[in-house]
């Protein structure tokens, strides 16, 4: 099932203030957000509703396995561009260490949400919402393929 969230009205009106898009940290920091609130609204669209239902079924996507997972199947079709802020999101020095994945999963994730942080802040609706849409639907692929 494909969802478009072109509609969802999850990025900043015209009238907000600009904000920096080069620390890859910070970009990772927002696009965490960013990613959350996708999966959230994609889980209340497939019907699920309650609590314990939606976080059990939003690890599936929201961890670092799940992300660094994602980036790896994205990098063939990423820009130029979009692979730079992902080299460095991963690169990033953080003080965070990972508690439920390895290190390389952990950079991995980092670099996906710093991608998700930057096309979220430069207005690439369209872009991000492609990308968020392509990862929802192999997880949700990968869980029928699993559930057979």
């Amino acid at each position: 099932m494909t969802f478009s969230f072109d509609k969802v009205g999850v990025v900043p009106g015209d009238d907000v203030r600009p904000v920096r898009v080069d620390h890859p940290l910070s970009l990772a920091y927002i696009g965490d957000a960013v990613w959350e609130l996708y999966v959230r609204y994609h889980l209340l669209a497939c019907g699920i509703v309650k609590p314990g239902d939606l976080q059990k079924e939003s690890i599936r996507f929201v961890s670092a396995k799940a992300q660094a997972e994602a980036l790896k199947r994205l990098m063939p079709e990423l820009t130029e561009k979009e692979r730079d802020i992902v080299r460095r999101g991963r690169n990033a020095k953080s003080k965070t260490t990972p508690k439920h994945a390895g290190v390389h999963e952990y950079r991995h994730s980092t670099a996906v949400e710093a991608l998700v942080g930057y096309l979220y802040l430069t207005d690439q609706v369209k872009r991000l919402s492609q990308i968020m849409e392509q990862v929802i639907d192999t997880v949700e692929k990968e869980r029928k393929r699993t559930d057979e």
